[in-house]
């Protein structure tokens, strides 16, 4: 098996073999990256609806406790806003979010820049192979003369094919694959978009949520104030 694929290889010559690895380097790369979104959760969406359900209920400790644990990247980002709503104002929980959102989705794309790479070096690989492969059967041709056997220029042609063939069949499933990843990485951005709408424009959105500190309200004395006289009001 490894003699037919070693002899497959030597006949379009260094470039094929070329192809060949970065084949082996591009299938490795994809299934890296299914598990690497797999492990980020994304595909999984359920626990961070069910908090912004409870969120939008009035039940913030609620749904900021069902959220502990929970690494998804939607998980991550609707924890870090539900808990910086609870505590600061809203225009602070919107950048903190944001910030995680956005370090969500670079976690996302970490790796597509190279299986872009490979949609381009790929045939440029395989269009190098043929170019140095014909260049060789035509300098077999001149040196034959008149002796020159169509037959053995036929052969040497499409060797030389083969790259290109080779290149392109590694870039065809790399660009279906990069296709999809981005497809996935765009439905995160829009989740991420949607959880902010829905957290921020629910009611009591923005109010912190009061402390032991903010239910002692300072009396009089202690202010040194002194009590308005009944019947007169605040006038400018």
């Amino acid at each position: 098996m490894l003699g037919t694929v070693a002899q497959f290889l030597d006949r379009g010559g260094p470039a094929l073999w070329a192809i060949g690895a970065l084949s082996v380097c591009t299938l490795a790369l994809i299934l890296w990256k299914v598990w690497h979104l797999l492990r980020l959760g994304a595909w999984q969406s359920g626990h961070a609806e069910k908090a912004v359900a409870l969120w939008q209920d009035g039940r913030h400790a609620q749904a900021l406790e069902g959220l502990a644990g929970r690494n998804g990247l939607r998980a991550r980002t609707t924890r870090a806003a539900i808990a910086t709503l609870m505590q600061r104002d809203a225009d602070t929980a919107r950048e903190e979010c944001a910030r995680v959102a956005r370090a969500g989705l670079a976690e996302a794309r970490t790796g597509l820049r190279p299986l872009d790479l490979v949609i381009t070096i790929a045939p440029l690989l395989g269009l190098l192979g043929t170019v140095l492969g014909m260049i060789e059967a035509f300098q077999a041709l001149q040196d034959s003369g008149a002796r020159a056997d169509p037959a053995a220029l036929a052969g040497g042609i499409w060797e030389a094919l083969l790259t290109t063939a080779a290149g392109m069949s590694v870039a065809i499933p790399a660009a279906l694959a990069l296709s999809w990843f981005d497809s996935v990485t765009d439905r995160i951005a829009h989740d991420f978009e949607d959880i902010a709408t829905r957290l921020f424009t629910a009611p009591g959105a923005g109010m912190r949520t009061p402390t032991g500190a903010d239910m002692q309200a300072p009396s009089g004395a202690e202010t040194g104030a002194t009590a308005t006289p009944a019947g007169q009001g605040f006038t400018p």
